[in-house]
């Protein structure tokens, strides 16, 4: 068992971390408030291996690990949680053509996406099916060589700003058997966007709106056979609640850092806050639970590098406590800084917003209870 790094590892996480520090931590609070999307800095990221970190080494990929992965998104998320989380997005998009796909579809996209020449967002929800995915009504009906599309999809992170929808459509009947994954160009002719949502956090990523009307798709650009899209669509979430999970810890370890240097400076009544046992209680309580969160995300990763029987269990054990961890560590954070912690320049407040919504996408952490529960209860039976 593995209680430690190897040396590629740690090289692999510190520079991840170098690039956050470097690249992205000075830039995070002026992209929050702009609302920019910094596509050249994730390029960057991409020349350095983090465009496709577990994709095959064949068509350009990094050929890491679940582990690998894990240690980057949550350095890069030192920096900007929204940004380590996109990319996320990126390599789970582009992991369900590598898994998935033809050799073909392979060697066509996977070349661009994983420098990201070409960007590619995940489309599952729509306006009236978020937890409960399967109930997806977006239509592809099979015209000759062609889908036609029709429906619309909900909080797509990057819609509007990215080139490639991977996007689970209704080909067969109701329920999840009925369901199949098709690579979109975002340019297809009947593809629109809606406005860029105002949203709490997550500011430095577009979340809009995909409406299809009549869109034709060619049936060469589906993945693997109709009817097993909701399958691949919960393949790639296995991942995506690591990789959220992991940003939440770099979000909170970020937001730990800034507490520590802040309580060895500031003083009340004649003593540095960090002198107050009070305090020093505080702070050991919210590394020690960071600690255990990244313990746990480790061994879900390790579980899917696996392919462990119990790893989508795992993964979400993981992304429920990993990022109710996190969002409490920057809350705690934010508490510790009184009332600068609530100006944005601090950048403490930011951390709290984005951390936030990691709760709710990649499956609510109320789905995975569920998940976990049922996984339970079916082997007691």
């Amino acid at each position: 068992m593995q209680f430690a790094l190897d040396e590629d590892q740690v090289a692999v996480r510190e520079m991840a971390r170098a690039f956050a520090a470097e690249k992205i931590a000075p830039h995070a609070l002026r992209w929050d408030e702009e609302k920019h999307f910094p596509v050249d800095v994730m390029r960057e990221a991409a020349s350095l291996g983090m465009g496709g970190i577990y994709i095959r080494d064949d068509v350009g990929g990094s050929g890491l690990s679940r582990l690998d992965a894990a240690l980057i998104f949550e350095a890069l998320a030192t920096g900007c949680p929204t940004v380590s989380a996109f990319i996320s997005i990126h390599n789970m998009a582009s992991w369900m053509i590598d898994t998935f796909g033809t050799e073909a579809q392979r060697q066509e996209y996977l070349p661009k996406l994983c420098p990201m020449d070409l960007i590619a967002s995940y489309c599952l929800t729509e306006p009236g099916a978020g937890s409960d995915a399967a109930a997806l009504r977006t239509r592809a009906v099979r015209d000759g060589d062609h889908y036609v599309l029709n429906g619309q999809k909900q909080f797509i992170s990057g819609a509007g700003a990215t080139d490639i929808l991977v996007a689970m459509v209704r080909t067969g009947a109701d329920g999840s058997g009925g369901i199949s994954t098709l690579v979109i160009d975002a340019k297809t002719p009947g593809v629109s966007f809606g406005a860029n949502e105002r949203k709490m956090g997550w500011n430095a990523q577009p979340t809009r709106a995909v409406v299809f009307e009549n869109a034709r798709v060619p049936v060469a650009n589906r993945l693997g056979e109709e009817g097993i899209g909701f399958k691949i669509a919960m393949a790639g979430l296995d991942g995506g609640r690591l990789n959220i999970a992991a940003c939440s810890l770099g979000g909170a370890q970020a937001a730990l850092d800034k507490t520590l240097a802040y309580t060895k400076e500031r003083k009340a009544f004649g003593k540095r806050l960090d002198e107050f046992q009070a305090l020093q209680f505080r702070i050991a309580d919210m590394a020690i639970e960071l600690e255990a969160a990244r313990t746990f995300v480790w061994r879900a990763a390790a579980a899917l590098d696996r392919k462990d029987a119990d790893a989508t269990m795992l993964c979400a054990m993981a992304k429920r406590f990993g990022t109710d961890v996190g969002f409490e560590v920057a809350n705690q954070a934010l508490q510790l800084h009184g009332g600068y912690g609530y100006l944005s320049e601090y950048g403490i407040e930011k951390i709290v917003r984005d951390l936030r919504v990691h709760q709710i996408l990649e499956g609510t952490n109320e789905i995975m209870r569920l998940i976990v529960s049922r996984k339970l209860i079916e082997g007691a039976r």
